[in-house]
C-alpha cells in the first residue's frame, strides 16, 4: 500500500489561500500567469467553473443513489432504466500499485467540466467548441466513503487546486506511460482521465477507490429537473449577471438551468469559496432528500422517469453500473443524508509557500483523516469482560498503557506511543519485549494483569484502537528494558480516576496503525454534518 506518509508537505500541494475569494483573484491578476495554463475552472476573472464542478460531483451522489433507490422496492420494475447507465471500464488502465480493500466502499465522485457532448458546449468560451471541447478537468473530487457494515458516510473533498505528485499514468488517449509529476490534482483527470485520478487518490492517501462516477453539465440539469425542481432558501436576494440568476430573499424553487446559475454563483455573501462550499453541501442534502421523499418512491410512472433521467447523466465503470447490489448499499446510506450520520469534509489546507495562488495539504492533520479512512474508524466500545458485560464505562483517557517494541525496527514504541497519545490514551512507559528466538514478534499483543478484576474492559478499549485487533489476554510479560514516557507534545488533562491497571501493549510485525477517533481541530472545522443543513437559509 502506498503510505500518504512518504509523500513530504512539498509533495502535497492545493489551491489559493482562499479559494475563490475576492482578494485571492486580486492577488492573482497581480502575480500574473501561473508556470502552466490555469484550468477552465480557475479563471481570475468570471471564473464560476469551480463552483459548477464542485456541484456535479456532489449531485453525482444523488444521482446514483436515486437511481438506484426504486430497486429497494423491486429491481425487476426498473430494471431497463438501469441499462441507460454510461459505462466505462478504467481498470486495465491503473498501472501503480493499489492499496488493500478493508471492506469499506469508497466511490470516487467527479463533475467532469468537458464541454463536448449535447448541452455542454454552450458553457464554455470559443474553445469550449472545438473538436475535443478544449479538454477537460476535475476541478473538485470527491470521496464517498461507506463504512463496512454501511451504517456510516462521509465525503472527503479534495480542495480542486491541490498541487501534488501524480504517479505514473497512461495517457488517456495514446495509452503510453507518462512519467510522475507534481502538478495540480485536477491536471490528473485532464491528461489521463478517471484512471489516472483514481491512481493519485489512491497514492496519496492509501484509500482504496472501489469505484466511480461522473457526471457533467448538462446531466446535472438533468437531475434536479426530473426531481421537479430544488427548493433553496437565501439570506438575501441575487442579481448576478455572470451566473445569469436572478433571485428574491427567502424561498426558491430552482429549475435544472436556475440551479446551474446558483451552483456557479461566485459574487454572493463574502465571495469565499469556502461560503459557497457550504451552499452547495446544503444543496445536496436538499436534492438527496427530495430524491429519496416518499412522493417519489410511491409514484412508479415519476420514479421511472426519474430513474432514466438520472442513468443517462452519469457514467460509472461496469463494476458498480452492472451490481445492483452495490447500488442499493449506496442508496440506502444516501437515504440518510439528511441524518447527523453523514459528514462532509474538506481536506485542511494552508498557502502554498511557493504559489500564494495554489495549497497544500495541511500535515499532519490531513494524513490523520486519512488514516481515519484507511482504517475506518468508529467510536471503540468496551470489549466485555470474562462475564459477558463490562463491568466499568472507560474512555481512552482513562487507559494506562506501557508500550514495548516486539519488532526489530528500532523506535517503533515511541511511534506507537505518540500515536496513541494523540488518540487520549495515557502512556506511561516505552520499552522492549524481547522473544526467545531474538526476532520480532509475529502478532501485536494486548495484555493486562491477571488480579485486576475490570483488566479484561480496559485492554478491550485498548485493543480496539489498534489494527489488526489484537485479543486481549491475562498476565503481562517481562519487558527487557523500560523507561518513563514524555509525550512529545501537550496532553490535554484527562479524566480523575481511582487506580487503574495498566496495559500493555506489545507492538509486533502485524501492526499497522492505531485508529484515528480524534481528529485535528483543523479537521473538525471543516467537517459538517447533513442533518445540520436542513433548514438553513444561506
Amino acid at each position: 500500500m502506498s503510505d500518504y506518509r512518504s509523500v513530504s508537505t512539498q509533495d502535497r500541494r492545493v489551491a489559493p489561500p482562499q479559494p475563490g475569494s475576492r482578494m485571492a483573484r486580486r492577488q492573482a491578476a497581480a502575480a500574473g500567469p501561473p508556470e502552466e495554463p490555469p484550468s477552465r475552472g480557475h479563471r481570475v476573472k468570471g471564473g464560476n467553473g469551480g463552483g459548477k464542478m464542485r456541484m456535479l460531483a456532489w449531485v453525482s451522489i444523488a444521482a446514483t443513489s436515486v437511481m438506484v433507490i426504486g430497486s429497494l422496492t423491486g429491481y425487476t420494475l426498473y430494471r431497463d432504466a438501469f441499462g441507460n447507465i454510461n459505462q466505462k471500464s478504467v481498470k486495465a488502465d491503473i498501472i501503480t500499485p493499489r492499496p488493500e480493500d478493508k471492506g469499506a466502499l469508497n466511490v470516487l465522485l467527479v463533475g467532469s467540466d468537458t464541454r463536448a457532448g449535447e448541452g455542454n458546449a454552450r458553457y464554455g468560451q470559443e474553445l469550449a467548441r472545438t473538436a475535443d471541447a478544449g479538454g477537460k478537468r476535475t476541478d473538485t473530487i470527491i470521496v464517498l466513503h461507506l463504512s463496512p457494515n454501511r451504517d456510516r458516510a462521509q465525503l472527503i473533498s479534495f480542495p480542486r487546486d491541490s498541487m501534488v505528485q501524480i504517479p505514473k499514468c497512461k495517457n488517456e488517449s495514446t495509452k503510453q506511460e507518462m512519467p510522475p509529476q507534481r502538478a495540480m490534482i485536477n491536471s490528473a483527470y485532464n491528461s489521463g482521465g478517471i484512471a489516472c485520478t483514481i491512481s493519485t487518490i489512491e497514492t496519496l492517501t492509501g484509500i482504496r477507490v472501489n469505484h466511480f462516477v461522473e457526471i457533467d453539465f448538462s446531466g446535472f440539469k438533468n437531475i434536479v429537473d426530473a426531481l421537479g425542481g430544488i427548493e433553496i432558501c437565501l439570506k438575501s436576494g441575487v442579481n448576478d449577471k455572470k451566473a445569469k440568476l436572478v433571485l428574491p430573499p427567502g424561498k426558491s424553487l430552482l429549475n435544472g438551468e436556475k440551479a446551474l446559475g446558483y451552483v456557479r454563483l461566485r459574487n454572493y455573501g463574502d465571495g469565499s469559496d469556502i461560503q459557497r462550499i457550504k451552499r452547495q453541501q446544503n444543496f445536496l442534502s436538499k436534492v438527496v432528500a427530495k430524491a429519496t421523499s416518499t412522493d417519489l418512491l410511491t409514484s412508479p410512472g415519476k420514479l421511472t422517469g426519474f430513474i432514466k433521467a438520472a442513468a443517462g447523466s452519469v457514467t460509472m465503470d461496469p463494476e458498480l453500473a452492472n451490481d445492483p447490489e452495490q447500488l442499493i448499499e449506496i442508496a440506502t446510506s444516501a437515504k440518510e443524508l439528511t441524518t447527523g450520520d453523514v459528514k462532509f469534509t474538506t481536506i485542511p489546507w494552508i498557502p502554498d509557500p511557493e504559489d500564494k495562488n495554489r495549497v497544500v495539504w495541511k500535515q499532519p492533520d490531513a494524513g490523520e483523516l486519512f488514516n481515519s479512512i484507511v482504517n475506518d474508524t468508529e467510536i471503540p466500545k468496551t470489549s466485555p469482560s470474562e462475564s459477558g458485560k463490562p463491568k466499568v464505562t472507560i474512555k481512552p483517557d482513562q487507559v494506562q498503557v506501557q508500550v514495548l517494541n516486539g519488532t526489530t525496527t528500532a523506535g517503533k514504541a515511541r511511534e506507537v506511543a505518540d500515536l496513541l497519545t494523540k488518540q487520549g490514551f495515557k502512556v506511561t512507559e516505552l520499552g522492549n519485549f524481547q522473544t526467545a528466538d531474538g526476532q520480532s514478534l509475529a502478532a501485536t499483543e494486548v495484555r493486562y494483569p491477571k488480579t485486576a478484576a475490570t483488566g479484561a474492559d480496559y485492554a478491550g478499549v485498548l485493543a480496539g484502537q489498534v489494527t489488526p485487533k489484537p485479543d486481549p489476554k491475562a498476565g503481562k510479560a517481562k519487558a527487557a528494558t523500560s523507561e518513563p514516557y514524555t509525550a512529545a507534545t501537550t496532553v490535554p488533562a484527562g479524566t480523575a480516576t481511582k487506580k487503574v491497571p495498566v496495559i500493555q501493549l506489545i507492538v509486533g510485525a502485524d501492526f499497522e496503525a492505531v485508529k484515528v477517533t480524534k481528529l485535528p481541530d483543523s479537521v473538525e472545522k471543516s467537517t459538517t454534518t447533513a442533518s445540520e443543513q436542513k433548514s438553513v437559509c444561506v
